[in-house]
């Protein structure tokens, strides 16, 4: 296909409009104010890898918009009353097909790259880490676009009628709906009884991703492989479609995608935990001395030095040997409503947790004091303002000599709820002999790293309030 035939085509037929729907209404989206994409160190801005998932989600409604535009291509030649005489002509069928599946593959690429770009520039402004472990998520959100509409044109012009672009369209958003909702989730229960779902193998024949909860989380490469498997399958059989003019032919069109399904389906992982893999990259510590981050954070090491060291220096003045002697970020990824486990000898920081992301200074001293003597025990994807928040609350204390709120962004309300939940324990643990103050605080200590039993009950010696 030569530049000028390539420009007619694009020129009269819908293949440009295909473009600029998706590309603005994905921006339309991803623009929403307050959205969970553009909260914490997961924003669709602050890192490649959250950038590539997040615009991945919106393949859940961009997906079945390409499809049913790409149906809607197919019914050019039947609108315009010219498919009996394009079949007379002695050009090859084929030929005739790759002009518009060619036209419309390359806006719809074009416009999720674009889409992508627009990320990727504020991504430059927000972070150090730069690597290519995110390209292919990208590469295959684009291609799935393009094998959808490609399909749709070969359904388009297979089944003529004015209905088949909007059944179609509606067709591909229920079976995206049925594969990350329903069918493509298996209900599991947690070690403490927590109901819950994970995805499963069906899930990744669906152009969406699972939601973004960790910065550390990428797509395994068998995904992106066998993802491909099933896209070209689809596009082979779109590709067909279009050149068919037998039933019998059309009825052997479906032998690509079906194959590529069935080959994509072996191809595929069967357990959770080989499709969404830690990014062992960003996860490698970045260090000053006892602090350490990841890679992906290691622009916020130097912000994090100072106030860690003096967190540290307080805890051991304050406990002795029993204290702390690190401060490192998190990179454990446990499933959505496990227990999490922490370390007695190192102060595990989140830069997601609510007294941590926006603490600077004394506050983020405070925030790791807090952290380092109560870490919380809120299954992992919940949070809650509770007795893990009013037991940090007097231990900071404790260990500053001050009763002050942690940082965070609670309500008014909020914070004179804990204020008034740990002020009245912050007395009563002051007014005891140092010896039995230290007892309570190891005792709230092993029941905070251990998450059984009630840390802010430790506190009171074990009376009701």
């Amino acid at each position: 296909m030569n530049v000028r035939v390539l420009r007619t085509e694009l020129k009269r037929s819908v293949a440009p409009w295909a473009g600029v729907v998706v590309l603005t209404s994905a921006l339309t989206f991803l623009y929403l104010p307050n959205a969970e994409w553009w909260q914490g160190t997961t924003a669709w801005t602050a890192q490649w890898t959250s950038l590539a998932m997040w615009t991945r989600g919106l393949l859940f409604y961009l997906w079945p918009l390409a499809v049913g535009l790409g149906a809607l291509q197919g019914l050019r030649d039947h609108r315009s009353k010219l498919t009996e005489l394009l079949t007379t002509t002695s050009r090859p069928a084929w030929h005739r097909a790759a002009k518009p599946a060619g036209a419309t593959a390359i806006t719809l690429a074009s416009a999720y790259a674009l889409l992508v770009l627009v990320g990727g520039v504020q991504v430059l402004a927000n972070t150090e880490y730069m690597h290519l472990g995110w390209l292919p998520i990208s590469l295959v959100g684009a291609l799935f676009l393009v094998a959808g509409a490609v399909l749709g044109m070969g359904a388009g012009r297979a089944l003529p009628s004015v209905l088949t672009p909007p059944a179609l369209a509606m067709v591909a958003l229920v079976f995206t709906a049925l594969m990350h909702m329903s069918l493509g989730r298996t209900r599991t229960t947690t070690g403490d009884g927590m109901k819950s779902t994970e995805p499963n193998l069906l899930s990744l024949l669906s152009p969406e991703v699972e939601e973004v909860r960790n910065v550390l989380v990428t797509v395994s490469a068998s995904v992106h492989v066998g993802q491909t498997i099933w896209l070209l399958g689809m596009a082979a059989t779109g590709f067909a479609l279009l050149v068919a003019a037998t039933p019998r032919a059309r009825l052997v069109a479906l032998t690509p995608v079906l194959a590529g399904a069935a080959l994509a389906l072996l191809v595929l992982p069967s357990d959770p935990r080989r499709m969404y893999v830690v990014d062992e990259a960003a996860a490698e510590l970045v260090c000053d001395g006892p602090v350490c981050v990841t890679s992906a954070h290691r622009d916020r090491l130097a912000d994090l030095g100072g106030p860690a060291k003096e967190a540290l220096r307080l805890l051991h003045t304050a406990l002795g040997d029993r204290a702390p002697d690190s401060v490192r970020e998190n990179t454990a990824v446990l499933p959505k409503g496990a227990t999490p486990q922490w370390s007695r000898r190192t102060v595990l920081l989140d830069f997601n947790d609510d007294i941590i992301a926006a603490a600077k200074g004394k506050e983020l001293t405070r925030a790791l004091i807090a952290k380092g003597m109560v870490p919380g025990c809120d299954p992992v994807g919940s949070t809650s303002v509770g007795e893990d928040l009013y037991a940090q609350t007097v231990a900071a204390a404790w260990v500053l000599g001050d009763l002050e709120p942690l940082p965070g962004t609670l309500s008014a309300v909020l914070r004179r709820e804990v204020d008034a939940e740990s002020r009245s324990v912050w007395k009563e643990l002051k007014a005891l002999p140092p010896a039995e103050q230290l007892t309570r605080i190891n005792t709230m200590r092993t029941a905070a790293h251990s998450c059984k039993g009630d840390a802010f009950d430790a506190l009171s010696g074990g009376a009701s309030r």
